[in-house]
């Protein structure tokens, strides 16, 4: 994507994991200035922590936008470090794996769902070799890539709290109840459930609090971002084996979750959830308007009695069932049936056109 942005650029390219293009930096004070006129990108700047001050003076010398293309892990220093010494000068743009939009015409939404959007394993030739790379990535991820970002957890403790937050995928956080099945305090969980949420590989999907008079659920949902990825950690090899496993409806409801917050970044994602057992899987909010959203795994999805209360209380500008159904249509006054294809392919135009497509109609 970086060089597709650079090919219509006059750009300079620099990999600082190869040491020929970090020697060019030993003076980055006079590389910068010799290439004013161009559109600098630094990949892998994690290797080079130190030009974020040199980086700093030169764009106040010249604030033109669009100067520099910088592409980096998350890590947790530099993410920091960034965030301490270019403040009001970057902008941050995460790249998630494919969501639908991207993969529309590539792949059917089966195949997406099954091995995630993580190109190698979305594009890959079947879904052995799917499982064969998402395999890799686990061990990979645990044994150097955490490391590598400067976090110090042993690989196993690691393992055993994904493995525990795939067959918890979707359920509320009991953090005592947590850290006793994997063996950790409860403020060592705290940490690591932080660590796997800053890596991209959790998310933490935090309760609604509206101003309606009842009683509401207030722990957080967990959730794995990619379902390929919990697949692998739940051992689902095939489409006929995620059909017949029992976290098959918390997979697809994590799974359209993801899409939809890709979808619409500029909204605050939560859950919403009462003593009695009334639930909104997703409300999406933003300017104190919001969409609410419920996942059903149903060519005949029939929204639940609590999920037509909490619409009433709620008063959302639109409510949608999200399931596999062939066309959409109305349910009820204000309530749309309708599949993720559909509903991502309206609300994903955006991110495809503007930003993640890199076609050059908004500057990175």
């Amino acid at each position: 994507m970086a060089r597709r942005v650079l090919s219509k650029k006059n750009a300079v390219y620099l990999d600082l994991q190869d040491r020929a293009d970090l020697n060019k930096l030993n003076e980055p004070e006079l590389f910068f200035e010799n290439h004013r006129g161009h559109l600098v990108c630094l990949d892998e700047i994690q290797r080079a922590p130190g030009l974020f001050p040199v980086l700093r003076s030169e764009i106040d010398r010249d604030r033109s936008p669009g100067r520099f293309l910088i592409l980096g892990s998350a890590s947790r220093d530099l993410l920091r470090q960034t965030n301490e010494t270019l403040a009001g000068r970057i902008a941050f743009v995460e790249l998630t794996p494919f969501v639908v939009p991207e993969v529309n015409g590539v792949l059917d939404w089966k195949t997406h769902w099954l091995r995630g959007g993580f190109p190698p394993s979305a594009l890959a030739e079947d879904d052995g070799a799917s499982l064969d790379w998402r395999t890799d990535f686990i061990r990979t991820f645990l044994e150097r890539d955490i490391p590598s970002l400067g976090f110090s957890v042993p690989a196993p403790t690691m393992e055993r709290l994904w493995r525990l937050l795939a067959h918890v995928h979707g359920q509320l956080v009991n953090h005592h109840k947590f850290a006793e099945a994997v063996g950790l305090s409860v403020p060592t969980l705290k940490k690591h459930l932080a660590l796997l949420e800053q890596t991209y590989m959790v998310r933490l999907l935090m309760p609604h609090e509206p101003n309606v008079k009842k009683r509401f659920v207030k722990s957080p949902k967990a959730y794995l971002r990619d379902s390929g990825i919990l697949h692998a950690l739940l051992d689902i090899e095939s489409y006929d084996r995620l059909l017949a496993h029992p976290q098959c409806g918390a997979s697809w409801e994590g799974h359209a979750i993801e899409g939809i917050v890709t979808a619409m970044p500029r909204h605050r994602p939560s859950f919403l959830r009462t003593s009695n057992g009334a639930e909104l899987d997703l409300v999406m909010e933003r300017g104190g308007e919001i969409e609410v959203f419920e996942f059903k795994l149903s060519k005949s999805p029939k929204p639940s009695r609590g999920f037509f209360e909490l619409v009433r209380d709620l008063g959302p500008k639109r409510a949608w069932v999200v399931a596999p159904v062939d066309e959409p249509y109305i349910f009820a006054e204000g309530i749309e049936v309708t599949s993720p294809t559909r509903l991502l392919g309206e609300k994903g135009a955006t991110i495809i056109e503007k930003g993640r497509g890199c076609d050059g109609k908004e500057e990175i």
